[in-house]
């Protein structure tokens, strides 16, 4: 098992993205916030959740995903704390993890491939932050 506490959620558009994960993130503590099917949903009622998790330190990770990301992003972005960065390759990931200490991923499930959903959370899992230079900047983002 893995040490990466995660926080998952999604609304209908990421929800087969998101049950796919849960499966590829097997070796993970991961908690499941919703949604459980693919009937629509607003996406703020699983955002806010995964957010709060990471938020209060329950989980290290969260993971949300929806059809752009846009929606779960900034919803996410509403709390103290969380930088949750749209990701839709690999080196985005990676750099959202280095340059900006990113603790929530959202993955676009419009725009992506499950394949690429799966190695862009890996990246995602296996990146951190590079602090210096780009520590100052990160503590210049909450208001």
């Amino acid at each position: 098992m893995n040490n990466i506490s995660i926080a998952i959620g999604a609304d209908h558009a990421g929800f087969e993205y998101k049950q796919m994960l849960l499966a590829f993130l097997k070796d993970y503590a991961v908690k499941d916030f919703g949604t459980f099917s693919p009937d629509s949903v607003d996406y703020p009622d699983f955002a806010h959740p995964v957010a709060k998790a990471v938020e209060n330190g329950e989980y290290k990770i969260g993971i949300l995903i929806c059809g752009s990301a846009n929606g779960v992003a900034i919803t996410a972005n509403k709390h103290q704390g969380i930088r949750a960065a749209i990701c839709w390759t690999e080196e985005i990931a990676q750099l959202a993890r280095n340059h900006n200490d990113a603790n929530i991923l959202c993955i676009p499930s419009r725009f992506v491939s499950k394949e690429l959903a799966q190695t862009i959370t890996q990246k995602f899992l296996t990146s951190e932050f590079e602090g210096g230079r780009h520590a100052n900047r990160v503590n210049k983002i909450s208001c």
